[in-house]
């Protein structure tokens, strides 16, 4: 059946199983546009900015499993686009990024906006291919899709010249592509749970590989069947129920030393679905980088992230949640030293998570994430962008491992509000809740106008400190008394969302704070909460007195 090249590559992403493209349109993809128009099978979404769009695109494949797709227009769109693309190489998640391009007949002239996005995204994307003949558009599509997924999730770029959308074909859709996955020795999980018998203070760190349905289930019942202590890595610490004895904690950005120093009395790691990344790994010192203090056992799916930075004792490629659903079937032996060494624990992680408001009066996000704890969903979906103002919610929310966190593994600013409209599409009958920054909602925030357009009653809590926090806090480490270059003159944050149509709140005072929760959680649609926080409360474990001290 001949067709246009642009109606084919709806076909092929509906092949793929897509049913939703997050967009900035573009005159260079029109025909996809028009393409898409036809085809309501999947769903386009208007974006007013291509880091939103393709924000949204990677929030999406978190809550789903599926890569996220994101189209945007050649030069500046596929620019602003570039932060979702290392988004999703720094956090793991799969990505398809369509970017329309300059004819082919203008390729390599310096025509208006073109770029050569193969060097652009080479340092970033698993994969770039740039569609020359419509035939082969079914190929392209079903190798980007599985290249973005597989072993280890993350972007792929394809290039999209618009008089090739334009071209009739006769070329067939091509079927996903099968995901190929490392065999699995059983017998790995019996010498494993051997050597686990014999370790009186053994840690399991969880990684984001594990984040769906059967991963948190398999870690659950692992860390059961051999009273395995478990650190979630950084960002992922809703996989496993926090008011769990065997909960020790998450390694989060940059932990106290004392923190660190406690988990680093483990006679044996036992790293599942992670890449041990910078974060992670707490500066590469937990484990030591590159020979590790502790017997190391890293368990994922990509051989290339195994004895690539630390020389494991035992490295496995496979498939971590088959791993653990075959560990947790051995037989365990249990020593009184394993479980007075995780009772200790989870007692520290316990005794460190109620909110107490400050002796000073000033406000920070405490007393917002204290009327959460009580209010918030069985099954809300948490959202933070980058920034300090998320600490509280890291250290004083108990995660029960029904409820989602999303946030930015990467450090991106700006992920915050496109992912909250991500996420209510996706799940319109669960609460949606965000945390952001005054710096990270003036970045992305224009994205509420989509919220609005689409319906999605998303709640938004805005920390406005009147400064780039997380820099401020290096700043007085570094350079006490000397701050440059983060201080910021805000808007009327309640205000503006009344602009927007959204319904506008703010919190000044701690007494106030649980009564505004309430109500910005019971209202039917969107809200922005503006909070004035103050910014001697840098985060939620130190002041600025105390840095400077």
């Amino acid at each position: 059946m001949s067709r246009r090249a642009a109606d084919l590559l709806v076909d092929c992403l509906c092949a793929q199983g897509a049913d939703r493209a997050f967009c900035v349109p573009g005159e260079s993809y029109l025909s996809v546009l028009d393409a898409l128009h036809q085809h309501p099978q999947i769903e386009t979404l208007t974006c007013r900015h291509e880091s939103g769009a393709g924000f949204m695109a990677v929030a999406d494949a978190k809550l789903t499993g599926r890569a996220g797709v994101c189209f945007v227009s050649r030069g500046p769109g596929a620019s602003n686009a570039a932060i979702a693309v290392h988004t999703a190489e720094q956090d793991a998640v799969p990505l398809v990024l369509f970017i329309g391009q300059v004819p082919r007949h203008e390729l390599g002239r310096g025509a208006f906006q073109e770029v050569d996005y193969g060097k652009t995204f080479a340092d970033m994307a698993k994969g770039v291919w740039t569609v020359h003949d419509p035939d082969r558009l079914p190929e392209v599509v079903a190798r980007a899709f599985a290249v973005a997924s597989a072993p280890t999730p993350g972007p792929t770029v394809v290039v999209l010249p618009e008089d090739m959308l334009e071209e009739m074909t006769d070329a067939a859709v091509s079927a996903a592509m099968p995901q190929q996955s490392a065999p699995f020795d059983p017998q790995a999980a019996a010498d494993i749970a051997r050597r686990l018998a014999q370790s009186e203070k053994p840690l399991l760190i969880a990684g984001g590989a594990l984040d769906s349905p059967a991963g948190r289930a398999a870690l659950h019942a692992a860390a059961q069947a051999h009273g395995l202590p478990v650190l979630t890595s950084f960002k992922r610490q809703d996989i496993f129920p926090n008011d769990d004895p065997l909960y020790a904690g998450h390694l989060g950005f940059k932990m106290p030393d004392a923190q660190r120093k406690v988990y680093e009395a483990a006679d044996m790691l036992l790293a599942v679905g992670s890449r041990l990344g910078e974060v992670t790994s707490q500066g590469y010192r937990f484990p030591h980088a590159p020979q590790p203090v502790q017997p190391l056992i890293h368990v994922h799916p990509d051989p290339k992230h195994l004895n690539h930075v630390f020389a494991a004792d035992t490295a496995l490629a496979c498939d971590p949640v088959s791993f653990l659903e075959a560990l947790a079937s051995q037989p365990a032996t249990r020593s009184p030293a394993r479980k007075i060494w995780s009772d200790s624990l989870h007692a520290r992680v316990a005794a460190a998570r109620p909110w107490e408001a400050p002796a000073d009066g000033l406000l920070d996000m405490g007393p917002v994430v204290a009327a959460l704890c009580e209010q918030a969903g069985d099954d809300a979906i948490f959202i933070t962008d980058a920034g300090n103002f998320s600490s509280w919610l890291h250290r004083h929310f108990p995660f029960n491992g029904r409820q989602r966190l999303l946030g930015a593994v990467g450090g991106a600013m700006g992920i915050g509000m496109p992912a909250a409209v991500a996420a209510g599409l996706r799940h319109p009958g669960r609460q949606v809740i965000t945390l952001i920054g005054d710096g990270g909602f003036l970045m992305t925030g224009g994205e509420l106008a989509t919220a609005l357009q689409y319906g999605v009653p998303v709640k938004i809590f805005i920390s406005d400190n009147g400064s780039f926090g997380t820099i401020r806090m290096h700043q007085e480490r570094q350079f006490p008394e000397r701050p440059a270059a983060t201080d910021l003159q805000n808007p009327d944050f309640a205000k503006l969302a009344e602009a927007y149509g959204a319904r506008g709140l703010t919190i000044e005072r701690i007494e106030d704070a649980a009564a505004v929760v309430e109500t910005a959680l019971q209202e039917a649609g969107p809200v922005v909460v503006h909070v004035r926080s103050a910014l001697e409360h840098i985060n939620a474990f130190t002041t600025l007195t105390q840095l400077r001290g």
